[in-house]
C-alpha cells in the first residue's frame, strides 16, 4: 500500500532549484532510506512531506505531493504535521523534565487525562528504547541524558501524538555507535506501526534499515529499488560510485 505519492516535484529556493522532476512513492510500513552527497536534494524532498519547506520565505514549488490520495495542500498544516512527525538531525529537547518533553505535544492537543498522560508517555519512552534507562528519573532535566538519549527523547515527543509516518533528517549524525544501534534497533522496530523516511550521510546505516534505498544528485531521483538491489547492483554509474566511495 503506498502512503505518499509525489508527482512531477521541482522546488526552488530564490533561483536556486532544489528538486527536479522528482516522481516517487513511499509505500506504507517501509523504511524508505534516502542518500546522496550535500546539496543533493534530500533533505528538501523529506521536508517537502510535510510542508516545513513553505516555512522559507522564498519557496516556491510545483508538481503534486499526496499523502493517501489527498494533496497535501488540501491539508491544515498543523494536522499535517501531526501526522507526519519529523526528527531532526541534532536533538532539541525543551528546557523541560524527561516526562513533561514527552507529554508537550499531548498538552498542545489538548489531552487532559492525567492517567491517559502517563500511559502515553510509558508507551512512547519504550517504542523508542529508551524508558528503562529514564524510567526512574522522569522528573530530571531532560538536558541530563546524553546526546543518544536525548535523540531518543525527541522521537518518544514525536510518537506521543501519534503520527502515522516518522521523517528522519540525519538523526545519527552526532551520535556514538552505541547510541545509533539503539536508534536503528527502534527505527527497525517501529515500522510495524509507522512509515519511516530517513535521510541519512551514512550508506552504511541505508543498508543496515531501509527497505528500499533512493539515491538523489543534484536535485534529482538517479534510481531507486530495493535496498539489497542498489548496494549490489545498481542499475546506474552513478549511485555505484557514490555507495563505494568513488565520489560524495
Amino acid at each position: 500500500m503506498v502512503k505518499f505519492e509525489v508527482h512531477n516535484l521541482n522546488v526552488w529556493f530564490d533561483k536556486t532549484q532544489a528538486l527536479k522532476n522528482v516522481n516517487i512513492e513511499v509505500r506504507q510500513n517501509e523504511i524508505l532510506s534516502i542518500i546522496g552527497p550535500s546539496n543533493s536534494g534530500k533533505t528538501t524532498f523529506i521536508r517537502m512531506l510535510n510542508r516545513l519547506n513553505e516555512l522559507h520565505p522564498n519557496f516556491r514549488m510545483s508538481g503534486d505531493v499526496e499523502i493517501d490520495r489527498y494533496n497535501i495542500k488540501q491539508i491544515d498544516v498543523e494536522i499535517l504535521r501531526k501526522r507526519v512527525g519529523m526528527v531532526f538531525a541534532l536533538p532539541l529537547p525543551l528546557p523541560l523534565s524527561i516526562f513533561e518533553n514527552v507529554a508537550y505535544g499531548l498538552r498542545m492537543h489538548g489531552v487532559k487525562d492525567k492517567k491517559k498522560f502517563g500511559e502515553i508517555v510509558e508507551r512512547s519512552l519504550k517504542q523508542s528504547y529508551i524508558w528503562d534507562e529514564v524510567k526512574d528519573r522522569l522528573d530530571e532535566s531532560a538536558f541530563k541524558l546524553s546526546g543518544g538519549q536525548q535523540q531518543r527523547l525527541c522521537i518518544s515527543r514525536t510518537l506521543a501524538v501519534a503520527p502515522e509516518v516518522i521523517l528522519f533528517d540525519e538523526p545519527c549524525s552526532g551520535l556514538d555507535p552505541i547510541s545509533t544501534a539503539k536508534v536503528e534497533e527502534a527505527m527497525l522496530e517501529l515500522k510495524k506501526e509507522y512509515t519511516i523516511v530517513l535521510v541519512t550521510n551514512n550508506v552504511k546505516q541505508a543498508a543496515r534499515v531501509g527497505d528500499r534505498t533512493a539515491f538523489f544528485l543534484s536535485g534529482e531521483l538517479i534510481e531507486i529499488d530495493s535496498t539489497d538491489k542498489i548496494f549490489t547492483a545498481p542499475k546506474d554509474a552513478r549511485t555505484d560510485g557514490y555507495i563505494s566511495g568513488r565520489f560524495g
